[in-house]
């Protein structure tokens, strides 16, 4: 039969123009029961192809090839395993369906790359499934209830348009590269009903593009997210079972395709005229994506995983070797991944001298699944250690870095990077995404140093990695005196604790040949060392101030703010204009043993802080006084110059001094919101004012009064304007790493828009300068002539 013959024609996109070609004349139609049939038949006499009837009918519903779909999974004499897609990675032998589905049966799954970043919406619980002790392609994802789902497919949209979009590309030549996808059971902790569907494993970039091109030039990546949500969940509430009533999947795919129908009479109208609009496009486009489906996986003999986590191992194999080999994911992702599939792997291998049950545990605790309030009951022993994200820590590299674990999880990491050898250094660098998960939205300025002082060793010193306990204590100066009588247990204590401080302040960084000629201030160092040195020799027992630096830090250290001592001057500055300078300050200072508190202070009584030279200093004062042998004091000569300049501690107080200048002196007029409840009238309420002001009518009423009117509302937007701003630097820290609070492309538009509005603001002020400015005789002159 004749094909029809596909369009191409130019769309406006925001501001350019797109060629669009290979536009299909008609959508393709929905599988229908029979159709649905036909797959799930050729599934289940598949024997390769192990999987449940739902979720051969959850792949049917979102093929539109279903008869092609049926070929490639029926079994023949002649291929006993159909004609599916094989490809052998570590450990399984994957098959896969290739077709063309739904855009709208398709789920984002869980991103790798994400691993290392904060999200507010936490990650479902996976779970593998099996049947009959043999591996089945699909995973199990538990969310908390039905708006939990709806809340993370939002988020994985909107950070990933935030972060990336191909919608022009997708626009012009659709998705032309294959998704990776598989089946899912989405399953509920409040009891609603589990349900079966299809997510996408890789390309969800590609996926979230299709979604921002079909909701148009003008639509942010929140609208998209928005747009994706409403139409793959509808407004079906999560509920438990009820007898007689439909499954929540039925209602669910029911409404999908109600959806789909609405966009086909859309697009037959569209593209019926002479020159098809710019929506005929972008439904045309997006209405089916190629995927990639994998339905069948078998493990290869003598791997040793567990039978329901080798599909999930098998997955990500695949897109490690596509995003190491082809588009990598950044180096902190690759790390992640790294470190928490070679834990999972010796927890099945069980070749370690720990208990499986113990090592699930860290596990959970080291990608997040155990809230850090929630670990301390989780720790054998009599006294249970504080609840706080650096107690987590130190049980985290505890754990991980036991001599009867360590080799296990080194030897795992190798097989899955590929590589020769690691050393201790190689294993610190998997160990820093994971230790900072707690703080990393809260530190995220300095999160590169600090993972950068993990690559160069981190807090595994020689003792760490040896046998010891974690001493529990609410007060870690109290473990000062046992660690100078050499107790191995309060001395590697205080190294991790003190040692992770240090490293999260940006106060012990991956010092290079720079830092040795940079300023004390400016993160300068006395002499080189590698960072698991200079904690090493901190927690020395001989070493008293060292020690005593690495308590001071451990006990001062919060996970919800940075210190004074890590952020530039420009940060600080930026901080106290918004108001994201905490209540309480906090800041880490200099130790000092022959002062009561061992807090070093300037003449003036005001503690020292703390900088990267003095814990350098503090590791080995010895080799610092070589490299830097005291100076002969100076003598200032009688009646100079520079006479009664430079007393001794001056550099404590420069400062609280320059911050007290920059509160005094950068304050914004109005700033502080004191001009009454007018200046801090909310965005609502201006909206309202302004559309009511634009309804008066402008005839009866004098200009004075109108233009009066229209002052107030353009100094209320402006106002309410600042207050936004100023709750987005706010609520910077809790949006986290994943997405930026305000889109790139949106701050491009502000600030045109604000550019403009500058310009006419300085346009009319010169003006009335002008005018005030004229000399008495020329106005007199000019309102003769007028008259």
């Amino acid at each position: 039969m004749p094909v029809p013959a596909p369009r191409s024609f130019t769309v406006q996109w925001g501001s350019e123009s797109v060629l669009v070609s290979n536009v299909e004349p008609e959508l393709p139609s929905t599988s229908g029961d029979a159709d649905i049939t036909k797959v799930v038949e050729a599934g289940t006499a598949n024997p390769a192809a192990l999987l449940p009837e739902a979720a051969w009918q959850a792949i049917a519903r979102a093929t539109t090839g279903p008869d092609g779909l049926a070929v490639q999974i029926r079994p023949t004499p002649e291929e006993p395993s159909g004609l599916l897609m094989v490809e052998n990675v570590d450990g399984a032998t994957l098959r896969s369906a290739v077709t063309r589905v739904h855009l709208s049966e398709l789920l984002p799954g869980i991103q790798p790359r994400t691993g290392m970043e904060v999200m507010e919406i936490p990650d479902p619980q996976v779970q593998g499934i099996t049947d009959g002790g043999r591996p089945c392609a699909i995973i199990r994802y538990r969310y908390r209830d039905m708006g939990h789902l709806r809340d993370h497919v939002w988020q994985t949209v909107h950070g990933t348009l935030s972060l990336n979009s191909y919608a022009p590309s997708v626009l012009a030549r659709k998705v032309t590269r294959n998704l990776i996808a598989h089946p899912v059971e989405i399953a509920f902790e409040d009891g609603t009903e589990s349900f079966h569907a299809l997510v996408v494993r890789d390309g969800i970039t590609r996926l979230a593009s299709a979604w921002a091109v079909l909701a148009g030039p003008g639509a942010d990546a929140a609208e998209a997210a928005a747009l994706t949500v409403d139409s793959l969940f509808g407004k079906i509430p999560g509920q438990a079972p009820t007898p007689g009533a439909s499954p929540i999947g039925q209602r669910l795919a029911a409404g999908r395709e109600k959806w789909r129908r609405t966009l086909r009479e859309e697009f037959t109208q569209e593209i019926a005229g002479e020159e098809p609009a710019t929506r005929a496009a972008q439904i045309a486009q997006t209405y089916v994506l190629p995927a990639q489906i994998a339905v069948g996986v078998e493990g290869h003999p003598g791997h040793l995983l567990a039978a329901e986590d080798i599909f999930d191992d098998a997955i990500r194999s695949v897109l490690a070797s596509v995003h190491v080999e082809f588009k990598q994911w950044d180096t902190a992702a690759q790390n992640v991944e790294v470190a928490t599939r070679a834990l999972k792997r010796v927890i099945q291998l069980g070749d370690a001298e720990v208990p499986k049950g113990d090592l699930q545990v860290v596990y959970g605790l080291a990608v997040g699944r155990i809230p850090v309030a929630e670990f301390p009951a989780l720790v054998p022993g009599d006294i249970p250690p504080p609840d706080t994200a650096l107690w987590r820590s130190v049980y985290l590299v505890y754990w991980l870095t036991r001599p009867e674990l360590l080799e296990h999880l080194k030897d795992q990491a190798k097989a899955i990077k590929g590589g020769k050898r690691m050393g201790l250094k190689g294993f610190a660098e998997l160990l820093g995404p994971l230790i900072d998960l707690p703080w990393r939205s809260h530190k995220k300025q300095v999160t590169t140093q600090a993972r950068n002082a993990w690559n160069n060793g981190g807090v595994l010193t020689s003792d760490v990695v040896q046998e010891w306990t974690p001493r529990p204590t609410e007060d870690f100066t109290t473990l000062v005196a046992p660690a100078l009588t050499g107790d191995i247990d309060a001395r590697c204590t205080l190294a991790v604790a003190g040692g992770v401080a240090l490293i999260a302040d940006k106060l012990l960084t991956r010092n290079v040949g720079s830092a040795l000629m940079a300023a004390k201030d400016k993160g300068g160092v006395p002499f080189r060392a590698d960072v698991n040195q200079v904690v090493e020799d901190l927690s020395q027992p001989h070493n008293e101030l060292g020690l005593w630096t690495l308590a001071l830090a451990a006990n001062r250290f919060r996970s919800d703010a940075l210190p004074e001592n890590a952020v530039t001057a420009r940060q600080l500055i930026r901080q106290e204009k918004t108001g994201g300078v905490a209540d309480a300050p906090y800041a880490h200072f200099k130790a000092d043993l022959n002062s009561p508190d061992q807090t070093e202070r300037d003449t003036d009584g005001v503690p020292v802080m703390l900088h990267q030279w003095d814990v350098v200093w503090a590791s080995n004062p010895e080799r610092a006084v070589k490299a830097h042998p005291p100076k002969p004091p100076f003598i200032p000569v009688p009646f100079g110059p520079a006479s009664g300049t430079g007393t001794p501690g001056g550099t404590g107080t420069g400062t609280g001094t320059s911050r007290g200048a920059v509160e005094a002196g950068t304050r914004a007029p109005g700033a502080d919101g004191g001009g009454g409840s007018d200046e801090t009238a909310p965005a609502e309420s201006l909206v309202t004012a302004a559309g009511s002001t634009a309804g008066v009518e402008d005839g009866p009423r004098p200009a004075s009064q109108r233009a009066a009117e229209h002052r107030h509302v353009l100094r209320q937007s402006v106002t309410a304007a600042r207050d936004s701003l100023d709750q987005l630097h706010l609520l910077e820290p809790e949006v986290g790493g994943h997405t930026p609070i305000i889109p790139l492309s949106v701050l491009d538009d502000l600030h045109k828009v604000l550019i403009g509005l500058q310009t006419d603001v300085e346009n009319l002020r010169r003006k009335i300068t002008q005018d005030d400015d004229q000399p008495l005789e020329r106005k007199e002159a000019q309102e003769e002539v007028e008259v």
